[in-house]
């Protein structure tokens, strides 16, 4: 298990599992509804946003949502937010 952990790939699947449990700490509840983490690769978060209108509210946020997301996660520096729209953002990519 160790060695899994150490793995890079592994590593980032851990990183946006702690974050997608911690979301509404970082977003907010509201947000946290229509909105979701659903990767991080090479500093890059991408969210998934419900609608057009829940999008913008990320995209307005997004220096805000990196700051937190990097508060929350601690050894994985975020370096920009991407924002994709989806209806269904609980599904992954």
């Amino acid at each position: 298990v160790e060695g899994l952990l150490r793995e890079p790939l592994f590593a980032r699947g851990l990183a946006i599992g702690r974050l997608a449990t911690t979301w509404p700490d970082v977003v907010g509840p509201r947000l946290a509804k229509e909105s979701a983490p659903v990767t991080l690769e090479g500093g890059v978060l991408t969210v998934v946003a419900s609608s057009g209108p829940w999008g913008a509210q990320v995209r307005f946020l997004a220096e805000e949502i990196r700051r937190r997301t990097n508060e929350a996660l601690g050894n994985e520096p975020i370096t920009r937010v991407n924002v994709v729209v989806r209806p269904e953002p609980r599904r992954p990519l």
